[in-house]
């Protein structure tokens, strides 16, 4: 296909704020596409060359890509701004200025040679790359089409603005292949264990939905992370799971384990092994380079070839051994000052999962045979004081009162509180099942329970807050069913004013000119400054009540911020389903 009858899809798409008529047109689409554009097509739609977990970023600020449009247009840099004040999108201030002067550079591009320029452009690194970065995006510019541009100029800086989010593209995966959403669940469940949605695509294409059955985990490609559901009482657990095993829950951030023992060949005769580790978080990010400490420990506890395995990062006070409490282990996520805050704060890994072990798929294994391979996977010293990696304490119960004991032990130890699991559960990626089941100090009958939020806009401050540019932040839950966000709380009061500071911060890339398609918001919840959902937050609530105003149907009442949720997409959101089971309990 050529990338102008791509860019009128992208047209089509941007320009509709229907759900169920974007993942239309992206069918429509799909179904032209052969298996190799397909899966190039579909990064592209994300902003990106490959998945984010490959880290593989563009690297162009804005900046960089106006220096890029102005060299390609050959105008006065006052002149392009002046227009671009009017418009305020890059993308719509480019297609206004390549209508007004025609080029003899224009010709039609494939699509697979307009991917493999933004290609370049995303892993150009080192001396110069910056130039060659502007230089290869100035000549597509020049190259392509009025409409083309708008979007070309738009990918690279992370605002395509198309308004949808993964499972769209999943749903409309189900419609290229059936004409409906009843293939959603299969590329669902493929997604979690491979989430490369290009790769998907391809797959489907090439060799049919059976394909999708058979994907297995693959070491350093990230799995989405199971979540538990919650209960806030010891009878509740028992009447749902019976006889269970209990785990103590730690407040610190999971990190799921990619390990390879690897061989580097010098000719043919074996020169050395060198392992490899990867960490990815919870929102699939890779983060290895932040823990160095635990990478050196799964090299020398690990006894496999290749094995992917999860658990909880913790830090703990090297003088009294004492875990700390997620405040201090958050400062571990950093991307500087590595090495000395590592000493100042050492993590423990508490490691509960093995999905994968040298070529063997233990995701559908019950939970009892998982955790006999993790404890023989993993070498554990009995001296556990200079010991990184350990593996999670677990009792077996069948009692209320037994659970109750656990919980409050665990507490005691400052940890989050406990995690009842099935013992011939198995783990289902990306799923909130009854397999696991949470029971936190926040969902026992004394506090309150927490909602993750995600932040879709704010309003400008006023007096104290004119400084922080916030007066108030909109956040709202996700509603899976529908790829919706639909708020329940307008947040103005709560907030350090080192928080208020960190959230402008975080906001700053994150600006959209128009509200996101799959906002619904009432027009008395508008906000001055829309963002993308990407910032996630944990909130605390006295109740959650009906309410006219916030369409999720429920307002969080007295919300604060307890935290920001780094480790967390969007996506892993509390969901709709759930806070209505939430107000419901509390009804």
């Amino acid at each position: 296909m050529k990338f102008n009858q791509l860019a009128e899809y992208f047209e089509k798409i941007s320009q509709n704020s229907s759900r169920i008529e974007i993942t239309r047109i992206l069918a429509e689409l799909f179904k032209k596409l052969s298996s190799s554009e397909i899966e190039k097509v579909v990064y592209l739609l994300q902003g990106r060359v490959r998945p984010a977990y490959e880290g593989i970023e563009f690297g162009m600020a804005e900046k960089m890509v106006i220096k890029a449009i102005i060299l390609a247009l050959n105008i006065e840099k006052s002149y392009f701004e002046k227009e671009y004040k009017k418009t305020g999108d890059l993308g719509e201030t480019v297609e206004y200025f390549k209508k007004q002067f025609f080029s003899f550079e224009e010709k039609e591009m494939e699509i697979d040679e307009v991917y493999d320029f933004f290609y370049r452009i995303a892993t150009s690194s080192g001396e110069g790359s910056q130039e060659v970065k502007i230089s290869l995006l100035s000549q597509l510019i020049r190259q392509l089409d009025p409409i083309s541009a708008k979007f070309i100029v738009r990918i690279p800086t992370g605002n395509i603005r198309m308004g949808f989010s993964d499972m769209t593209i999943l749903d409309a995966y189900s419609w290229m292949i059936k004409g409906d959403k009843s293939l959603r669940n299969l590329f669902e469940k493929a997604y979690h264990v491979r989430p490369e949605l290009g790769f998907i695509g391809r797959l489907a294409k090439e060799k049919g939905v059976t394909a999708l059955e058979k994907i297995e985990p693959k070491v350093f490609t990230p799995i989405i992370m199971m979540r538990a559901e919650r209960l806030s009482s010891a009878k509740e657990i028992i009447d749902q799971l019976g006889d269970c095993v209990i785990e103590e829950k730690f407040d610190g951030f999971r990190l799921q384990v990619h390990y390879k023992k690897g061989t580097v060949l010098k000719g043919s005769v074996l020169e050395k092994t060198v392992p490899e580790v990867k960490l990815f978080s919870r929102s699939l990010e890779d983060v290895t380079f932040m823990y160095p400490d635990i990478v050196e420990a799964v090299k020398k506890q690990v006894k496999a070839k290749e094995m992917i395995f999860e658990g909880e990062a913790i830090g703990y006070n090297p003088k009294t051994g004492d875990f700390l409490p997620f405040q201090e282990t958050v400062q571990r996520k950093r991307k500087y000052d590595i090495d000395k805050v590592a000493k100042e704060i050492p993590l423990r890994l508490f490691v509960f999962e093995v999905l994968y072990k040298d070529g063997e798929n233990f995701i559908n294994q019950p939970f009892i045979k998982r955790r006999k391979i993790l404890e023989e996977s993993i070498e554990t010293k009995k001296d556990i004081k200079n010991e990184v990696i350990l593996i999670a304490n677990q009792e077996k119960v069948n009692d209320e009162k037994k659970i109750d004991e656990l919980f409050d032990k665990a507490v005691k130890n400052n940890l989050e509180g406990i995690m009842a699991k099935k013992i011939d559960g198995v783990y289902k990626p990306g799923a909130r099942e009854w397999n696991w089941i949470k029971y936190k100090k926040s969902y026992s009958s004394k506090v309150n329970d927490t909602i993750d939020c995600v932040v879709m806009g704010y309003d400008l401050g006023k007096g104290k807050r004119t400084s922080f540019g916030i007066g108030a932040f909109l956040v709202g839950v996700y509603d899976d069913e529908n790829d919706q966000y639909k708020t329940v709380a307008k947040i103005g009061t709560g907030l350090t004013d080192e928080e208020w500071k960190k959230l402008k911060v975080k906001s700053q890339k994150l600006k959209v000119k128009y509200k996101p398609n799959n906002y619904l918001v009432d027009k008395t919840m508008e906000c001055d400054i829309w963002l993308e959902p990407k910032i996630v937050v944990e909130i605390k609530a006295d109740e959650i009540t009906k309410s006219p105003v916030h369409t999720a149907g429920y307002a969080l009442r007295f919300p604060r911020l307890e935290r920001f949720r780094d480790d967390k997409k969007p996506q892993d959101a509390t969901t709709l389903a759930e806070l209505l089971s939430m107000a419901n309990k509390h009804s």
